[in-house]
């Protein structure tokens, strides 16, 4: 196996900010923020190898071993199921999935609900838990269209301000799940490169818990 520590990061704001914590847990790699349009990024010196890629792959990275650990939201976990451990909440990138509806509407328990989301799994799990009758119709953005133009009853999606929905009349009726950022490894690296796991999983976790300490 590689000696390099290689690992998945989500494109965007969130992999920059989770790059700085990785940084300061002594895992730096300063041509990783060059705006070229590079891919892959190597430190030889602190032995880790980075690369972007799109939020929804990065497990299928990690659980494949291409990477050895990586940083995915907890609604990716919860939707595909990888098979990788997951080590620790990051503490960032904080939302919620919710179950939004057209501002007064009542659900009517004797006919099936119509839902719209991009998680048909996990829509599927809230309701089946509920005994709940669903019909998902499965769409890929912009998905607070669908009741307002009466294509579903109800949407599942992740609100992080809900300005969103409010803007199209749309309110929260019920959180499934709080989301957030998490360290995940593959469980082959996890074993053969464990110290350096172990020294990544620390110096994370000591953030995350200064963090923590700070909002209290």
């Amino acid at each position: 196996m590689s000696e390099f520590l290689n690992v998945a990061l989500p494109k965007g704001r969130l992999g920059e900010r989770v790059y700085k914590m990785f940084a300061e847990a002594g895992f730096p790699c300063d041509e990783l923020l060059d705006p070229k349009r590079k891919l892959i990024f190597e430190n030889p010196e602190a032995k880790v190898r980075y690369f972007w890629v799109k939020p929804s792959d990065v497990p299928v990275y990690v659980e494949r071993g291409a990477a050895d650990v990586g940083v995915a939201g907890k609604d990716i976990l919860l939707e595909y199921g990888p098979d990788i451990y997951e080590l620790l909440d990051l503490n960032v990138g904080k939302c919620r999935m919710c179950v939004a509806a057209k501002n007064g509407f009542r659900d009517d328990p004797d006919r099936t609900l119509r839902v719209a989301t991009e998680f048909p799994h996990i829509t599927q799990a809230y309701y089946s838990a509920r005994s709940r009758d669903i019909d998902i119709v499965r769409l890929h953005g912009s998905i607070e269209i669908a009741p307002i133009l009466d294509l579903t009853d109800v949407i599942v999606d992740i609100v992080e301000t809900g300005t969103t929905l409010r803007e199209n009349d749309l309110s929260p009726i019920e959180t499934i799940v709080p989301i957030s950022a998490r360290l995940i490894a593959n469980k082959v690296s996890f074993k053969f490169k464990h110290a350096a796991i172990q020294t990544l999983y620390e110096g994370l976790k000591t953030q995350v818990a200064a963090k923590e300490a700070e909002q209290k």
